[in-house]
C-alpha cells in the first residue's frame, strides 16, 4: 500500500482540482474553497486509515482517543473504514455523535457542579442558532453538504490510492465498495 506520505502527497496534489471542478460546477469561490478545505481536512486528519495508527490518527494528538472505540470496532481496509459509499460516511455520523457525547456530558457535569438544572433542548438550540445564522450568511446554505461531499473526496482519493497500490502489487483490486 502506498505509505502516509504518498497519500499525503496525493492530497494535496488533489486539492486544486477538487476547487476548480466545484468552481466549475457551483460557480463561487467560497464553496468551492470549502469544497478543498474539507478535501484536504479529509485527506489528512478524517481519512480511511483512522482504523489503525497511522498518520491519520497521529495528527489527532491527544484528541485521538476519540477514535479509539473507531479503531476497536472496524477492521482494517474492510467496506466500513476503507469504502466508497460508507466510510466517510460512517466517520462523519461517529465523529457528530462524540461530539455530541461530550458536548452532553460537559453541560451534564457543569449543570451537577453549579447545581443548575440541565438546559432543554430549546435553550441549546438558541445556543447554536446563531452559529448556524453566521455560518450560512458566511458560507452559504449548501454549507453541510460541501464539507460532507469535500470529506467524501478526500477519503475516496485515499481509497483509489489503495486500489491503485493493489491492483499493481497483486493485478487485482480488493472489495472496497
Amino acid at each position: 500500500m502506498p505509505s502516509g506520505r504518498t497519500h499525503d502527497a496525493i492530497t494535496f496534489l488533489l486539492a486544486a482540482p477538487a476547487f476548480a471542478l466545484t468552481y466549475g460546477v457551483i460557480g463561487g469561490i467560497p464553496e468551492a474553497s470549502t469544497v478543498a478545505g474539507a478535501f484536504i481536512f479529509g485527506g489528512l486528519m478524517f481519512g480511511p486509515d483512522l482504523d489503525t495508527v497511522s498518520r491519520q490518527y497521529s495528527r489527532w494528538s491527544i484528541f485521538r482517543l476519540l477514535w479509539f472505540p473507531y479503531r476497536s470496532f472496524f477492521k482494517h481496509r474492510s467496506r466500513f473504514s476503507h469504502g466508497l459509499l460508507f466510510g466517510a460516511l460512517i466517520r462523519v455520523v461517529y465523529f457528530l455523535g462524540i461530539i455530541t457525547l461530550i458536548g452532553f456530558l460537559a453541560v451534564y457535569c457543569a449543570a451537577a457542579f453549579s447545581g443548575g438544572q440541565l438546559p432543554g433542548v430549546e435553550q441549546i438550540a438558541n445556543v447554536w442558532r446563531p452559529v448556524g445564522d453566521m455560518t450560512r450568511d458566511l458560507l452559504g446554505q449548501n454549507f453541510p453538504v460541501l464539507i460532507f461531499f469535500g470529506l467524501w473526496l478526500g477519503a475516496a482519493s485515499h481509497t483509489f490510492t489503495d486500489m491503485a497500490g493493489s491492483y499493481v502489487k497483486t493485478g487485482r483490486v480488493a472489495k472496497f465498495l
